[in-house]
């Protein structure tokens, strides 16, 4: 059994601050991490191989070159192979964009039995392309799987957290699936790990390597913030009559009535 993670480097929110921007954090040169969801995929990948006896984790990344760094994050925590899609024209790819990019590395790669995002990117959230890979290669898409109960006889059940309660489905391999944090804790890299993955080699392709024509325009981009402005608040004190008289004069006031 053939598991592959997909795998996003994404700005680190942990150095998020009031003299960050959002604009600031999505630059070059800001501090990358593993995107927090794909440890998730990782981990639900390296357990399905453990479990089930697959034959390799391999982690997929579409980058700029130092999406490497990602790669190697998950070669640390124990996946078998590290592959990056990496091409200048690729850099402002949308999630149609970087969905055909991946399709195509999975099908050079002979395909696998199990496809693994994490629930979505926390610099875009959309949580698009495991949707869109899934399509492209025309295979059952498993979203938001909360609980991972096992494969048996090509089938994987799972239990999805939905917004209307849980539901336990299963589907025949291949699959595609999205899971959430609470499906399991990511391991560290251990010390070892870490060796290894300083060491080793990473398989780069290009679009012509991965024999796609050179991408259209985005569909989709990332606008400019709007300008700051300066806020101000007022507490209304009172009983909750008095508050409620005081709040309605002030918006006659603004005009907002």
């Amino acid at each position: 059994m053939h598991i592959i993670a997909l795998v996003k480097q994404t700005p680190d929110t942990a150095k998020l601050s009031k003299t960050v921007g959002g604009m600031q954090l999505l630059a070059d040169g800001q501090p990358r991490i593993v995107n927090p969801w794909d440890e998730y995929a990782i981990e639900v990948a390296l357990q399905l191989k453990e479990k089930h006896g697959g034959r390799k984790v391999t982690a997929l990344t579409l980058g700029k070159p130092e999406s490497v760094e990602a790669l190697r994050t998950a070669l640390a925590m124990g996946v078998d192979e590290a592959v990056h899609i990496c091409d200048p024209l690729l850099n402002e790819a949308d999630t149609l964009t970087t969905a055909r990019a991946l399709a195509a590395a999975i099908g050079k790669l002979g395909g696998a039995d199990v496809i693994v995002a994490g629930r979505s990117a926390i610099d875009g959230g959309d949580g698009a392309t495991a949707v869109q890979v899934a399509t492209l290669l025309d295979l059952p898409m498993l979203g938001y799987v909360a609980q991972l109960h096992g494969i048996a006889n090509r089938r994987i059940s799972v239990t999805r957290a939905m917004e209307y309660g849980r539901e336990t489905v299963s589907a025949e391999l291949p699959v595609v699936m999205s899971v959430l944090k609470e499906i399991a804790e990511p391991r560290y890299p251990t010390f070892m790990g870490i060796r290894k993955a300083a060491k080793a080699t990473i398989t780069t392709w290009t679009l012509a390597g991965l024999e796609l024509h050179p991408v259209a325009p985005a569909l989709t981009w990332v606008a400019a913030p709007p300008a700051q402005r300066e806020s101000q608040i007022e507490w209304l004190q009172g009983t909750p009559a008095e508050m409620a008289t005081a709040l309605v004069d002030r918006l006659f006031a603004a005009k907002a009535l």
